[in-house]
């Protein structure tokens, strides 16, 4: 019979292999990327589809403005970093609450919440309940959304979520593939109902700027809509066009410019080489109740 001695059972103890703090990085990563990553092409592609309609407000197209993908792309990506950065300020902000009640509560929130991610019928709840809610950004932009109450609201998402994700998300819930994969789709919906919510509300600011002329709004501005006003002088004869009045310029392509005449709701075009852009202003400073439409003889 052996004895090891103790000095041999430290030693033993002291040679195991400490856990690779680069395997927890990547871990990290690949957790924070199954979320980020849904939410962030989410958001893109209703970005992407929101300026279409916002530019589809004037009549015409970002192609037909001298928009090309390219510029899109960059101004999207733009608009993600700000979103990114916002939105890591409201999770700072969440995550110092939620640690503020566990403490508060001495442990308990965090065991509930333990309690539920153990339990495959509660955690499908919450994620069912959670999709549920996101719709109302899709059903918002319908405007099916108008003057209906918060009980409306909590019964719609409710009646959502347990009709379309909570059988599935349950039976999702007993490999760790399928837990992967909930998280994954709770991401996306997250992302598809903010984006429709964005686009919903950048289609009411253009509105706002076609019908009335007023100021573009920060989120026209982010995802680079210019809100840029002129008047327009004939190069040849030095002619006042438009009666003077300022024009909306929606961009230039192919030696013309795209411009929108606010006092007439109308959309043209006209030459580079026989127009020359005057009093250009970019977000022009509107008083309280200004109407584009009192320019109008």
């Amino acid at each position: 019979m052996t004895i090891t001695k103790p000095e041999e059972m430290t030693g033993a103890v002291s040679d195991l292999p400490e856990p690779d703090a680069k395997a927890s990085v990547v871990d990290l990563l690949e957790r924070g990327g199954s979320v980020v990553v849904p939410v962030g092409v989410a958001l893109y592609a209703l970005l992407y589809l929101g300026i279409q309609q916002v530019y589809g407000i004037f009549n015409i197209s970002p192609e037909q403005a001298g928009i090309d993908q390219a510029t899109m792309f960059g101004r999207l990506v733009g608009s993600l970093v700000l979103l990114v950065i916002a939105g890591a300020l409201l999770m700072g902000v969440v995550v110092a609450v939620v640690w503020l009640l566990d403490k508060v509560t001495l442990g308990y929130l965090f065991r509930l919440i333990q309690a539920i991610r153990e339990r495959p019928w509660a955690a499908a709840i919450v994620g069912a309940l959670w999709c549920g809610a996101t719709y109302w950004g899709f059903l918002g932009y319908l405007g099916l959304g108008e003057g209906v109450s918060m009980a409306g609201v909590v019964i719609t998402s409710v009646l959502i979520g347990a009709l379309a994700f909570l059988v599935p998300f349950r039976l999702l819930r007993r490999r760790p593939s399928g837990r992967a994969g909930m998280k994954i789709v709770v991401a996306a919906f997250t992302g598809i109902g903010l984006g429709f919510a964005l686009m919903g509300q950048m289609e009411s600011d253009a509105i706002a700027v076609a019908e009335k002329g007023q100021p573009a709004s920060m989120l026209l501005s982010m995802v680079g809509f210019q809100d840029q006003w002129v008047v327009l002088n004939d190069r040849e004869s030095g002619k006042v066009l438009r009666d003077g009045a300022q024009v909306l310029l929606l961009g230039e392509r192919e030696g013309t410019y795209a411009l929108y005449d606010c006092a007439h709701q109308e959309t043209f075009r006209i030459s580079m080489e026989a127009t020359v852009l005057r009093q250009v202003t970019l977000e022009p400073e509107r008083p309280d109740g200004y109407s584009c439409l009192d320019q109008k003889h």
